[in-house]
C-alpha cells in the first residue's frame, strides 16, 4: 500500500473544504442546519486544540516524554472528524442498515489514515490515538444532533465530493500546514529553532540522570 498517498487524505487542505461543502449541503439540501452548525463548531474547537498542542511543543517544548507525545495528530483528527460524516451524508437516501454500514466504512477509512501516520513515521502511537479520539468525538457528537436527516434531492453530489477527495492526493500541492504552525510557534516563543522529538527525549534523559546523581549523593551523605 502507498502509505504516503493514503496519509495525504488526512490533510487539512483537503478535508476542511470538504467539511465546509458538506455542511452547506446539510443546510441546503438535507435541512439539517443544527447538524452542520454543531459539526463545524466542534471541528473548529478540535482544530484549535490540535494547533495549540503543536504550538506548545514546537515553541516551548511542552510534551510528554513517557508517552512520546508532542501534540495531537492533525491528520488523524481531521480524518476521524470528517470521513464518518461524509459517509453519513452520502448515504442519506439509503436504508438504515446501509447508512450504518456507510458510517462504519467511514470510521474504518479514518483509522486507515491514522495508521498511515505511523507508517510514514510522522507521529507516535499516542499522538495518533489521541488525535483520532478527538476527531471521532467531533463526528459522533455532530451526528447526534440529527441522526436521520431527510433524503437529499440529488444524491450524486456527495458521491462526486468523495470521488474528488480520492483524486486530490495525486493533484494537490504539498501541504504547508506544519511549516505555518512552526513559523507561528517560533514567532510566539521568540525562538530561532523549534523543539523536536529529540529534544523531548533528551530533556527527559537529562532529568532522569540528574535525579539519579542526586539520589546517589544523598545516599553517600547519610550517616
Amino acid at each position: 500500500m502507498n502509505w504516503h498517498a493514503v496519509t495525504r487524505l488526512g490533510e487539512a487542505q483537503l478535508l476542511l473544504p470538504a467539511a465546509l461543502l458538506a455542511s452547506a449541503w446539510l443546510t441546503w439540501r438535507l435541512h439539517a442546519r443544527a447538524t452542520a452548525k454543531s459539526w463545524l463548531s466542534l471541528l473548529a474547537l478540535a482544530i484549535a486544540l490540535t494547533t495549540a498542542s503543536k504550538l506548545a511543543f514546537i515553541g516551548w517544548g511542552l510534551g510528554i516524554a513517557s508517552l512520546d507525545f508532542t501534540g495531537f495528530s492533525g491528520h488523524a483528527m481531521f480524518a476521524a472528524a470528517v470521513y464518518p460524516m461524509l459517509a453519513r451524508i452520502a448515504s442519506a437516501n439509503a436504508s438504515q442498515v446501509m447508512q450504518r454500514s456507510a458510517v462504519a466504512l467511514g470510521v474504518v477509512f479514518a483509522m486507515v489514515v491514522a495508521v498511515s501516520r505511523l507508517e510514514v513515521h510522522a507521529h507516535s502511537v499516542s499522538e495518533v490515538v489521541t488525535g483520532s479520539m478527538l476527531g471521532f468525538l467531533v463526528s459522533g457528537q455532530a451526528k447526534k444532533q440529527n441522526p436521520t436527516p431527510p433524503p437529499s434531492a440529488a444524491p450524486w453530489m456527495p458521491v462526486v465530493l468523495l470521488l474528488c477527495l480520492a483524486a486530490m492526493p495525486w493533484k494537490a500541492p504539498p501541504s504547508l500546514s506544519h511549516q505555518l504552525v512552526t513559523q507561528l510557534a517560533l514567532s510566539l516563543a521568540q525562538r530561532v529553532h523549534p523543539y523536536t522529538r529529540a529534544h523531548l527525549h533528551q530533556d527527559s534523559t537529562s532529568i532522569q540522570q540528574g535525579a539519579g546523581v542526586s539520589t546517589t549523593l544523598n545516599a553517600h551523605t547519610l550517616p
